[in-house]
């Protein structure tokens, strides 16, 4: 997801970001290095050589730290980044359950009833298009019980 602007609100006490999707906010405390009010945001602007993935500020001292959507969007609880991280952590875990087991790709291609290339696709921590059920036969195969636990969040009142 791209950054379209970013401002620092140095009265919040936070920056405010903006990309096509909706307008997030986060705080100069999460930042690296923290501004205070010491040491104010001079300069914030959506940085190129991330890709316009992140912004970049400039403290008064001359410090700069970034910031890459990924934490804004985490520190948001962005309920579609919330589940694409989720799908990553179980792909992350079915990928390292497969390279410790031993089981060659085709062997357990055929147990899935798809083709080798499929199961790259399926154990590629990038592709987001996979199917939950895919996983989980997937775990399952690779001896491992899923279970799927709904729970409050805590710290935050559900939307």
């Amino acid at each position: 997801m791209k950054v379209l602007s970013v401002e620092a609100n140095n009265r919040r006490h936070l920056f405010e970001v903006r990309t096509r999707r909706r307008d997030f906010v986060f705080p100069y405390a999460k930042a690296d290095p923290a501004p205070s009010a010491g040491d104010r945001v001079a300069e914030a602007f959506v940085d190129p050589e991330l890709g316009g993935e992140g912004f970049t500020f400039r403290l008064a001292s001359g410090a700069e730290g970034s910031v890459h959507v990924d934490a804004v969007l985490e520190y948001n609880e962005d309920p579609s980044y919330m589940a694409d991280l989720a799908l990553y952590r179980l792909t992350q875990e079915a990928r390292t359950r497969f390279d410790r087991s031993g089981l060659s790709t085709r062997e357990v291609a055929r147990s899935l009833g798809t083709s080798p290339t499929q199961l790259y696709r399926l154990l590629d921590p990038t592709n987001y298009t996979k199917s939950l059920r895919q996983l989980m036969a997937l775990l399952y195969l690779l001896g491992c019980d899923v279970d799927v636990e709904v729970k409050e969040r805590q710290g935050r009142a559900a939307s």
